[in-house]
């Protein structure tokens, strides 16, 4: 991550001085992306470097929904920074022109060539990142799930500039550059909506994956002891970190110790299990199925899940 920020702040470097010599809009709204993705870089940083401090009395489950947070905080930054300079670029371009030499336009189209290899290279390492992490299971990441955004929106971006500048340069209408500015604007807000709702559901409180749900339903079903398994709650607490909840009702007629060394052995049989359940919570209740399945935790009224 240290590389693709000092990959990224050079690039902005590049690609802001040829804006401003070239005149070009599209230039100018790839700078901008570029500042929007190193200054995402530093929150990612303090992402990873945060969310690894352990619990304390203040935060007793944890500081892994810091990657969450700062997740959120890169969004706003794509969307403030790369977005809306892009719209605004497009914008002036349509309304005042853009009055662009021949050298111009060469020493941008260089610029958008080297940043396309630095942006292609760095994305193809976030995707070989992603699948040593198991594919689609790696994206859970939210920090790695933001480069592999921000580095195929860069290549994206990139291209789209190109292609306004080179249009622009073949038929002296700045319209094709504004275009491309304008769409590179439209390109962010998206990416920029997509990794914010991610990471709100996620501060929100998201469950686990429906797969993880289902082994713990099915481990506390197949306990003896188990009557019934009222509901079954779980939310993400960080990458690796999950919170599980279930409501059980137990045979009639164990007494408490009974009872007591039951709840343990089926808390160590669900942390074995599933590695990642960190905090685990069983509510033994004695109320008739149809009774708890109306309740409003498990209907999901009132906050519930």
């Amino acid at each position: 991550m240290l590389v693709a920020l000092a990959a990224n702040l050079v690039i902005a470097v590049a690609k802001g001085l040829g804006g401003v010599l070239a005149g070009s809009p599209a230039l100018l709204s790839e700078a901008a992306h570029s500042v929007a993705d190193s200054l995402n870089e530093v929150f990612l940083l303090a992402a990873l470097r945060r969310s690894r401090r352990p619990a304390d009395r203040r935060h007793p489950f944890g500081y892994g929904k810091e990657r969450f947070f700062w997740s959120l905080l890169a969004a706003v930054g794509i969307f403030v920074m790369g977005g809306c300079f892009s719209f605004f670029q497009g914008v002036e371009a349509l309304r005042t022109g853009a009055d662009e030499k021949l050298s111009g336009y060469v020493a941008g189209l260089i610029v958008l060539g080297v940043s396309f290899l630095a942006e292609g290279a760095s994305l193809a390492r976030a995707l070989h990142q992603v699948r040593r992490q198991g594919g689609s299971a790696g994206l859970r990441d939210p920090a790695l799930r933001t480069v592999v955004a921000e580095d195929g929106t860069a290549v994206l971006g990139v291209t789209l500039a190109v292609i306004g500048m080179a249009l622009h340069m073949v038929t002296g209408q700045v319209v094709w550059e504004a275009s491309a500015s304008l769409a590179i604007g439209v390109l962010l807000v998206y990416v920029a909506f997509r990794l914010g709702r991610d990471a709100r559901d996620q501060l929100i409180g998201e469950a686990a994956d429906p797969e993880t749900g289902a082994r713990i339903r099915a481990l506390l079903d197949a306990q003896p002891e188990i009557d019934s398994v009222e509901a079954v709650f779980t939310m993400q607490m960080g990458l690796d970190a999950v919170l599980v909840a279930a409501r059980v009702d137990l045979m009639p007629g164990l007494d408490s110790e009974r009872v007591e060394e039951v709840a343990v052995r089926i808390k160590r049989s669900i942390a074995s299990t599933i590695p990642e359940a960190g905090q685990i919570f069983l509510d033994v209740t004695d109320r008739p199925a149809g009774e708890t399945a109306e309740s409003p935790a498990a209907t999901g009224e009132r906050g519930g899940a």
